[in-house]
């Protein structure tokens, strides 16, 4: 299976015009050192994006992303501060934000200084959205990141086709990220599968995908490989990290995405939830 995700991550990118196939095949390990400057009218509650790439770029998605996540800062009231500098991971800077969103970041982007104020700092009451890319890769330096805060490891998605449409069921309609949203909704995708649900290692599922409403299949040059994950393929789920909140969403590689009503709707209740203005705190 490490084989194939590798593969994956190799040769997908290679048939997708515009996207960076180079961090691909060879990731990068930059840290950066000097911090960002926040801007002085950086007011409360401000929600800092993330969008740091050492990994696979999707360079569709980063910028029709954050436009949405702008426009919904502005509806909401909050201030949100967009960066690609991992030294922004500070304790005095991580202080001045509610909440953080890792908006399709992927590969190794923070030092390890920079990874310890960032538990910290989310293990004392922060908040963290993870976006598609944030959990998509075929392997991660840092365990606590992938065991703890995404909760499983991305094995794979289909090729051939990539994108399908499939079903989502919501299954928790009371939490804020979901509590908009219809009971059920088709939705086009490159479906993540990943080796496990993180359901039963102390994550709420929000929603699923039916697997039978698309094929879970790889068929690319001579592999073809089953990606299926059975009855239970969480996409969207959240967790108590001691006082932080966390979600992750498989959902949004494609610029598309950004544009549906039911990602607005997702965004907007999953920030106001990990940023603790809606729901239950923790």
């Amino acid at each position: 299976m490490h084989r194939i995700v590798f593969l994956l991550a190799v040769l997908a990118p290679l048939a997708l015009p515009g996207c960076n196939a180079i961090r691909t095949f060879f990731p990068s390990h930059a840290y950066e050192s000097e911090p960002p400057e926040l801007p002085a009218d950086l007011g409360a509650p401000a929600i800092l994006v993330f969008t740091k790439t050492n990994g696979f770029r999707h360079q569709e998605a980063i910028p029709a992303g954050l436009e949405l996540l702008e426009s919904i800062a502005q509806e909401r009231g909050w201030s949100i501060f967009h960066t690609e500098n991992g030294a922004a991971f500070t304790p005095e800077i991580l202080s001045r934000f509610a909440a953080t969103v890792w908006h399709n970041s992927s590969g190794d982007t923070l030092s390890p200084d920079q990874r310890e104020a960032f538990k910290s700092w989310l293990l004392a009451g922060g908040g963290f959205v993870g976006l598609h890319g944030a959990g998509g890769d075929p392997a991660y330096d840092w365990a606590w990141y992938v065991e703890e805060l995404i909760g499983a490891q991305f094995i794979g998605h289909p090729m051939g086709p990539q994108f399908q449409e499939g079903t989502l069921v919501v299954e928790d309609r009371t939490h804020a990220a979901t509590r908009e949203l219809p009971a059920s909704f088709a939705h086009v995708e490159e479906w993540y599968s990943f080796d496990r649900s993180p359901r039963a290692h102390g994550f709420r599922v929000l929603a699923r995908v039916e697997e039978s409403s698309y094929s879970p299949e790889l068929h690319m040059l001579w592999m073809d490989e089953d990606l299926r994950m059975g009855d239970d393929h969480p996409i969207v789920w959240s967790r108590c990290l001691e006082k932080g909140r966390t979600l992750f969403s498989a959902l949004g590689h494609q610029g598309a995405a950004y544009q549906r009503k039911e990602m607005r709707s997702l965004l907007s209740g999953a920030i106001a939830w990990a940023a603790g203005l809606e729901g239950p705190g923790c």
